[in-house]
């Protein structure tokens, strides 16, 4: 039964109720930014560099036919 007892409550948890240290709240934010710097660095990139041509066809089939029969 001793074992039961050994357990910790949220009171004797060091981050609970607003007791969190400076070190993990820095953390925790650097850890957030630097996703959302990733985030933005590659929705950039795939914009920059993301090549999508309208034209659809070749010199052999020059295309769609939108002309009505």
């Amino acid at each position: 039964m001793s074992k039961l007892n050994s357990e910790p409550t949220l009171d004797k948890i060091d981050d609970y109720n607003n007791n969190e240290s400076k070190e993990k709240n820095r953390t925790v934010k650097l850890v957030i930014l630097g996703i959302l710097v990733i985030g933005v660095l590659y929705s950039g990139a795939k914009y920059y560099f993301s090549d999508v041509s309208d034209y659809v066809g070749t010199e052999e089939t020059p295309g769609i036919n939108t002309a009505r029969n």
